[in-house]
């Protein structure tokens, strides 16, 4: 598998820009490019994902573990061309305190990756070379395999820099002028996000394209990408990981067989909630669920058959008033919750199911209220499960990542979510009935035995509805 790790000396270099436009110029070449990002974000990979046409898949050594991070990514570049990696952060930066874990320099020694490093060249002409030997020298495992020169100023100051580069030895892949009419703009969390503003993400990307295609030379690219080693490792599975759920919570005894069906797994969409991770779509179907989506900002019920509902990541904050108006879908999401259906709610989820928002009403499953802070959260977690919930058992151990800008008071119920271990202690999120609902991001393929307790979830309540049912006059 051809492969190339996009990484650059600190955020803001324009890492996204190069990677995202390599994405979309090969895809135009007729290859099947597999697009990856270092790290939890959720939102460049749909971008990514936008440029290639396949799901922008993450690879967090922190969240699923270094040895996962190989087969994720042959799990999702099975059958492509070219797989392109889009660091994060600076080349080196990882979890803090933690060395090179979750860093995209790991990401890429695990992956036996070239890297290219796009460089910010706005301010700097020969200094350029300083940078470049350092980061080419900071550890000898990492190949460091070219430059690609972003923003650019005129024909002299390229000239210069690559003047620089070719004294210290090291490829000049492409030169990118500075260009602001494809800048995405951005708000409290990074990037406004694919799904709302979709045509003008469609124009972006292929602006995106263009540039790369017009600044960088592809062909050695693909070159470089071509001189990666193969993998030994075997592709993750998402049937092989996942266990399958217990007969006793998803079936029921017919004639001494027991009669499985699969359970209706409802996951909020649309522009409100785009964060999730590909794989869990994929763990909830190997387990047994069909999946289907609906958007909270326009569907007015729950699709038919619902037996468990996930409401994801997103941006609740800013459609508050529109989340608030549709309050037949809000009246259908307290009713399942309330009679006990199995609802796994990730910080905009958790937002949604309390009881308002920036004093907008929500659904009001949890007595708890939630405003915009001015103070940003961000950071891995370390987190064992302190309520037994239809997501986890008590005791269940997982590594997540925070990133709100909000905060919800009280801050844990009276049966919390999760117990944090590290950076600190506290108890955090809300289990009640069905319901698991709290900050924390996860990556359920470091742990795939919680979508099969969900989905077993699912099931049993799907058969008590219909058992209910049956046993009215």
């Amino acid at each position: 598998m051809p492969r190339l790790v996009v990484a650059a000396p600190s955020s803001g270099s324009g890492k996204t820009t190069v990677a995202t436009g390599l994405m979309a110029a090969f895809a135009e070449r007729g290859l099947a490019v597999s697009p990856h990002k270092a790290g939890p974000d959720y939102i460049d990979p749909g971008y990514h994902a936008l440029a290639t046409g396949r799901p922008g898949r993450n690879l967090d050594a922190f969240m699923c573990g270094p040895e996962l991070v190989a087969p994720l990514f042959a799990h999702g570049a099975a059958g492509c061309d070219l797989a392109v990696v889009e660091g994060v952060m600076g080349l080196y930066d990882g979890a803090a305190g933690r060395g090179e874990l979750a860093s995209t320099a790991q990401v890429a020694k695990l992956l036996r990756a070239p890297v290219v490093l796009v460089v910010d060249a706005s301010s700097q002409s020969r200094s350029v070379a300083a940078v470049v030997h350092g980061f080419a020298s900071f550890d000898p495992q990492v190949r460091l395999g070219g430059v690609i020169l972003n923003k650019v100023g005129s024909d002299r100051h390229e000239a210069m820099l690559r003047e620089a580069l070719e004294e210290a030895g090291m490829p000049v892949l492409g030169v990118l002028r500075r260009a602001p009419q494809v800048a995405t703009p951005s708000r409290h969390l990074g990037l406004v996000p694919v799904a709302e503003r979709h045509a003008d993400a469609l124009a972006a990307v292929a602006a995106l394209a263009e540039q790369v295609r017009g600044g960088c030379d592809l062909d050695a690219l693909m070159a470089l990408a071509r001189t990666a080693p193969p993998l030994s490792c075997e592709p993750w599975s998402p049937e092989a990981a996942s266990p399958a759920f217990e007969a006793a919570a998803s079936g029921r005894k017919r004639g001494g067989a027991t009669a499985y069906e699969r359970p209706v797994v409802a996951v909020a969409g649309g522009a409100a909630f785009t964060f999730s991770y590909a794989e869990h779509a994929e763990l909830l179907t190997a387990a047994g669920a069909e999946v289907v989506t609906f958007d909270p900002l326009r569907d007015e019920a729950l699709p038919e058959g619902t037996g468990a509902l996930v409401i994801g990541g997103g941006f609740p904050e800013v459609y508050a008033p529109e989340l608030s108006a549709n309050e037949p879908l809000r009246a259908a999401v307290s009713a399942f919750a309330s009679a006990g259906g199995p609802v796994a709610a990730e910080c905009a989820g958790l937002l949604y199911l309390a009881r308002s928002l920036d004093g907008k009403p929500m659904c009001g499953v949890l007595d708890a209220d939630a405003r915009m802070s001015e103070r940003l959260t961000l950071g891995y977690r370390e987190a064992v499960a302190v309520s037994d919930s239809s997501l986890a058992a008590a005791g269940t151990r997982l590594r997540g990542h925070e990133f709100h800008r909000t905060v919800i008071e009280p801050g844990a119920g009276s049966a919390p979510a999760w117990g944090f271990t590290h950076p600190e202690r506290r108890v955090e999120g809300f289990v009640r009935q069905g319901v698991h609902a709290s900050y924390l991001h996860t990556h359920w393929a470091a742990e795939p035995s919680v979508a099969a307790r969900f989905t077993g979830a699912a099931a049993a309540w799907t058969a008590a509805v219909r058992d209910a049912a049956a046993a009215r006059p």
